[in-house]
């Protein structure tokens, strides 16, 4: 049996599209993992709830994997686990684990994210989806390094729940690192051409769980 833990990152309904044989539970929090069928053999965590109700804990990942369980985490939560529990069998996929493995990324909000608890629905847009986006933006000609660089570093210091490209595209603005014109064009281009690394890793987790190599372990 595979469970998989996701929301915002990728919903349901997406994530079944490439694994349709798992089971798909919301973000997880502190004692999903002691709850798990007895039949669990791979658990993904994707998403993780942060700080409206207890984290999940390591040891509750370590003791999932001592009972012979194989658990796997990218995009959010799950890459930030993966990143502190590598040297324990957790096993980590994607960009966003790889920043927080080595150290490029290192903060809880780096992934953090509000979403509506009904429909799974994300809200604001977490900080290392916006470095990846704006350094798109840098190599299409929208944004110069210097602005790129000003603009996440305006980011980083905003509340996560208050984080919208729109609030950050106007916050530039006002503060003068970009001009009106500019800030509309960055707007236009995010909206033409997303960047989403969570969802990105979120789907590389699944078509890891979905290889045979992974059904063995």
């Amino acid at each position: 049996m595979i469970v998989i833990f996701t929301g915002p990152t990728l919903s349901p309904e997406r994530a079944r599209e490439v694994l349709p044989d798992a089971e798909y539970r919301p973000p997880v929090i502190r004692g999903d993992l002691a709850r798990l069928p007895p039949k669990t053999k791979i658990v993904g965590i994707i998403d993780g709830v942060f700080f409206s109700e207890t984290a999940i804990a390591h040891k509750e990942i370590i003791a999932a994997m001592q009972k012979g369980i194989t658990v796997l985490g990218s995009s959010s939560m799950g890459a930030l686990r993966a990143a502190e529990l590598a040297d324990f069998g957790m096993i980590g996929v994607g960009k966003v684990y790889e920043c927080y493995r080595s150290g490029r990324i290192t903060d809880d909000d780096e992934v953090a994210v509000t979403f509506n608890p009904v429909t799974g629905e994300q809200l604001s847009e977490p900080l290392v989806n916006v470095r990846y986006q704006l350094k798109a933006a840098e190599l299409a000609g929208i944004i110069s390094r210097e602005q790129r660089s000003a603009i996440i570093g305006h980011a980083s210091e905003m509340f996560y729940p208050r984080r919208t490209y729109r609030a950050i595209a106007d916050k530039a603005v006002n503060d003068g690192v970009l001009d009106s014109a500019c800030g509309d064009a960055l707007l236009d281009y995010v909206r033409e051409n997303p960047v989403n690394l969570k969802a990105d890793d979120a789907i590389l987790l699944l078509e890891k769980v979905k290889s045979p190599g992974a059904r063995r372990q």
